[in-house]
């Protein structure tokens, strides 16, 4: 994947190198990373907001360093999101990037206190994007994602894509179809189509993100067979077999190995938003 010629808009704070605090209490923390499964592209706002407030953390008091990381890891996390702004800003009128926060272990969200066992997140209440960058090798080594570039990337369009989600109202109508489920098994099916969205939305950034660049970010050949790869080794039925478990479908909050791939791939084919219409084929 090209993106070292890519616009850097700077829209970063690193907060990498603060300390992150660890979780206190074995019980909480074995929750967190027994989670680990079902969070890691794009956790469900109302969890996050459950399990950090058992972690009694609130408000997003720390500052971190901002504008454009000077490592390559940093840089690469700056031209991929700034990219991402510049597709959606074609995409949806009055588009208002979110700022995204590096950080390690733990850090304080508008949504409570952040672990690094969650993975990448979206905080609706402070519109940020959360990162910590050891993620990467915990995908590739103990989940079987790809390593490549696109892979990578494809976790940080998803979490832009709960940002428009959320600048659409699509999150909060999601929210309150949640509340009226008749039981957890109906709930989990409108999470299901909120993160198979995301998904197709970070297939839409891949199809448009040459024509915003110049060319500067865009696919190489094989670059999608990873990103797919990526989707299928983060399908629930895929972790949940990973984990030991059997596979219960009413138990998804992420969508299948298959959806997710379907819907990555539509997302690029069309590069339309329109197109990622998940809620209607509920």
């Amino acid at each position: 994947m090209r993106w070292q010629g890519g616009r850097r808009g700077g829209n970063i704070e690193d907060r990498r190198g603060m300390g992150g605090v660890g979780i206190a209490g074995g019980g909480i923390g074995a929750l967190v990373l027994a989670a680990i499964g079902y969070f890691v592209f794009g956790i469900d706002p109302q969890t996050t907001q459950q399990i950090t407030s058992q972690l009694g953390g609130v408000g997003s008091s720390e500052q971190g360093t901002r504008g454009s990381p000077a490592d390559q890891a940093g840089a690469f996390v700056d031209v991929i999101g700034t990219n991402v702004d510049d597709v959606w800003k074609t995409q949806l009128q009055g588009y208002q990037p979110p700022t995204v926060i590096l950080y390690e272990q733990g850090t304080s969200t508008g949504c409570g206190f952040g672990q690094s066992a969650m993975g990448p997140f979206y905080c609706p209440s402070d519109r940020r994007v959360y990162l910590d960058l050891s993620f990467w090798q915990q995908m590739e080594s103990q989940l079987g994602a790809s390593a490549a570039d696109f892979a990578r990337a494809y976790v940080i369009a998803h979490e832009y894509g709960h940002h428009v989600q959320t600048l659409m109202g699509t999150s909060q109508q999601v929210q309150r179809a949640q509340q009226r489920a008749s039981g957890q098994a109906e709930a989990n099916r409108y999470s299901v189509a909120l993160e198979l969205q995301a998904d197709c939305y970070a297939g839409v950034w891949a199809r448009n993100a040459s024509a915003v660049s110049n060319g500067a970010v865009a696919l190489e050949a094989g670059d999608l067979e990873e990103g797919l790869r990526t989707a299928s080794a983060i399908g629930d039925d895929t972790l949940q077999r990973r984990q030991g478990g059997r596979v219960v479908p009413e138990g998804f909050t992420h969508g299948s190995s298959a959806q997710r791939v379907e819907w990555l791939r539509r997302g690029y084919e069309s590069g339309d938003p329109a197109a990622c219409d998940t809620l209607s084929v509920l």
